[in-house]
């Protein structure tokens, strides 16, 4: 059974954006040896059928939110919400790209760097409550400066990044906090990230 990592995004500046992604790859060097996959699990998305599987993907990365039973996502490129890979595999796509500030795009990004590494998803069989599997809390409402596209951020969207990931996320740990849940040991990391306004002004935004 492996550690849990809980991860936490900080910014320095109240204007800083939120990168789920970079986030993802602190929380997979974070976690050391001491586990042997990670499931990049999104907050907002619970999950309601005990059938669900979230065990060791060892034949490949596994969509557990696939699009026929996400609540909000269909499109069959989608591997959001709730993907779980082996840590080798993860290491085989260099992470996921540290330029997507602000909410969406970044696993859609992800989806053509797994096929870039010669890797198949795969996806739950067998479950018949279709869109009501999970249930979404995602309120776009809430901090509406991670929601919009700004400056040359519109056209960045739909590259592919063949150089960062893994190899060049900074940052530094502000805290770490010890606890448990339903009896599963967990560490939660609050997380300072680090931007080159210059690289990707996109990382604040007033």
């Amino acid at each position: 059974m492996p550690s849990f990592l809980i991860k936490k995004g900080t910014h320095p500046w109240s204007l800083g954006r939120f990168n789920r992604a970079s986030l993802i790859n602190v929380g997979f060097l974070e976690s050391g040896n001491d586990t042997d996959y990670i499931a990049m699990h999104d907050v907002d998305l619970l999950p309601l059928n005990e059938q669900l599987d979230y065990g060791y993907p060892e034949a490949g990365p596994f969509h557990v939110a696939s699009p026929e039973l996400h609540p909000l996502y269909h499109y069959k490129t989608y591997v959001g919400g709730i993907l779980l890979l082996t840590k080798q595999h993860y290491e085989m796509c260099n992470g996921m790209s540290n330029r997507f500030w602000g909410w969406g795009r970044e696993d859609d990004e992800f989806y053509r760097r797994i096929k870039g590494a010669g890797l198949q998803v795969r996806r739950p069989t067998g479950i018949t409550t279709g869109y009501e599997t999970f249930q979404h809390l995602h309120d776009p409402a809430w901090r509406k400066r991670d929601q919009k596209r700004i400056a040359a951020q519109k056209q960045e969207q739909f590259k592919v990044d063949r150089e960062g990931g893994l190899n060049n996320v900074r940052y530094r740990i502000e805290s770490r906090t010890a606890l448990s849940v339903a009896g599963a040991p967990c560490t939660v990391l609050n997380i300072l990230l680090d931007c080159d306004t210059n690289e990707t002004p996109w990382c604040t935004f007033g």
